[in-house]
């Protein structure tokens, strides 16, 4: 129960520090978001691990005794590869923007935010 609640949040932050880009041009929300963002942003690697860990522990769960393997475990690992990028390889992720790489991080943020909300409302 506690591992699917880590799962689903590290899903939620850590598609929100992936996200920041785009939901920092929506007018009234962009700058409160942009504050909150540069105050987690050092902690981005920790939610990284969380969503590792959390990910692949369902991961291995479902691969060998659960029906299939779930959307959420796959996401989430992808998260928190995305966050790690810089720590795993030595060298910075593309930089957040508009285009290119980091409109793709930014779009995958998005997906990552709304499957660890829909993670909150599915039963374990």
């Amino acid at each position: 129960m506690i591992m699917a609640l880590l799962l689903d949040l590290a899903n939620i932050v850590g598609g929100l520090l992936l996200a920041i880009p785009l939901l920092a041009q929506i007018p009234s929300a962009g700058p409160g978001l942009s504050r909150f963002t540069t105050k987690v942003a050092p902690w981005a690697w920790i939610v990284g691990v969380i969503a590792l860990v959390a990910a692949g522990y369902y991961l291995l769960v479902h691969i060998f005794d659960g029906p299939h393997v779930f959307h959420f475990e796959v996401v989430g690992i992808l998260v928190g590869l995305a966050l790690l990028w810089n720590r795993l390889r030595g060298r910075d992720r593309p930089a957040p923007g508009p285009l290119g790489a980091g409109l793709l991080l930014a779009v995958f943020g998005l997906i990552a935010i709304v499957v660890g909300i829909q993670g909150l409302f599915t039963p374990d």
